[in-house]
């Protein structure tokens, strides 16, 4: 008989942590009745332009409809051209496509797996309206040099899909405010997350700021009069609720999960398992950990009859997915191809405990032996 299970993630002991601080939050918008652009939603946006010291922060439905709000707000559209990596979830190229626009995929670097920065500038052409770097398992690309190429390319925006890495510092600034656009995902299983979907964007830019806002409510500047086009994008009040309370204990789910990131990287390092790398400069969320190995397969099922999930993130590259293959080479980026058949991602959530750590990295170890 295998042994108790380990969440892979754990939302029930974080939810019994907070219990009472997301109940007297939840029950006051139901004392108080305001489910669509209640006070909470403008809290909250207070709350996380303080936090990553952004001057604007726009709260919408998905971490998804944060992409599309921005690139909307760039009027991204037919024949223009996004770059950005095949090494992702598919929403990133997802939105750029629903807007007619092509996604430019760059390959990968083979340690972080973020978009490989000095591969950017050669897919710049004179279509080219935005890059979209994602900041994968919660580490944020190299920020800096993609703003740098921007730049010297006629200031073209760029947009952080940090989804996975809201919390994540880059060289002393937080992820969501290093470039033109951050997008972040509320997603339960996120870093912060609510109980239902739910995303926000932040910028510094007061005109597309005052974009954004009008997207997301049908594009109205003020009610019943539509100066643009725009879609449903808000945040529920009650999910805006449950993410203030998660707020309460944010800062130590941080801490907790760089203390167990950095014990899985010691502990796997001394048992020379290979493993995504953090550059030195910047720090990571750990929203999954992620480690490579040659017979994944047969790992996982090892690991699962061992009572411990696990997960791939990502099995194919979007450039290699039917939806997309068509709109550029399959086989032009061999780096994400290549680590797309052996990454696996571990239990990771600020509750996992340095037993449950042991346990998973020592049967690891005699599984891949």
């Amino acid at each position: 008989m295998s042994e108790p299970l380990i969440p892979f993630v754990d939302l029930k002991s974080q939810y019994q942590a907070l219990k009472p601080q997301i109940q007297q939050r939840i029950n006051a918008v139901l004392e108080h009745g305001q489910y669509i652009m209640g006070p909470e939603v403008r809290e909250l946006e207070v709350r996380l332009e303080a936090y990553t010291g952004a001057r604007h922060c726009i709260t919408c439905a998905s971490g998804t409809e944060a992409l599309l709000i921005s690139l909307m707000a760039l009027n991204i559209g037919s024949g223009d051209e996004v770059i950005t990596t095949p090494f992702t979830f598919a929403a990133t190229a997802e939105m750029i496509v629903l807007l007619g626009a092509k996604p430019v995929f760059v390959d990968i670097e083979p340690d972080t797996c973020n978009i490989d920065v000095a591969l950017i500038e050669a897919k710049i052409t004179s279509r080219t309206r935005a890059i979209m770097p994602v900041s994968l398992y919660g580490q944020v690309s190299d920020m800096d040099q993609i703003n740098a190429i921007a730049a010297r390319h006629g200031n073209l925006p760029v947009i952080e899909d940090a989804a996975q890495s809201f919390g994540a510092n880059y060289k002393g600034r937080k992820s969501c405010n290093l470039s033109t656009f951050g997008c972040t995902s509320f997603f339960p299983s996120k870093p912060l997350g609510c109980y239902g979907d739910g995303g926000a964007v932040f910028t510094n830019d007061d005109a597309l700021a005052q974009a954004c806002r009008e997207i997301r409510v049908h594009g109205q500047s003020k009610r019943y009069v539509h100066s643009r086009v725009g879609l449903g994008g808000r945040m529920d009040t009650l999910q805006c609720a449950v993410v203030l309370a998660k707020l309460e204990r944010f800062e130590w789910e941080v801490q907790k999960r760089l203390e167990i990131g950095n014990l899985y990287n010691d502990t796997l390092d001394g048992l020379g398992i290979s493993r995504v790398q953090q550059r030195p400069d910047r720090n990571s969320v750990f929203a999954q950990y992620t480690v490579f190995l040659k017979k994944r397969e047969t790992v996982q099922k090892s690991l699962k009859a061992a009572g411990i999930p696990t997960a791939v993130h990502y099995p194919t590259p979007l450039n290699e997915q039917l939806a997309y293959a068509h709109l550029c080479c399959p086989d032009c980026t061999p780096v994400a191809a290549k680590t797309a058949k052996c990454v696996m991602s571990l239990p990771m959530h600020p509750d996992l405990s340095a037993s449950e750590i042991i346990r998973i990295t020592s049967l690891l170890a005699e599984i891949t032996v």
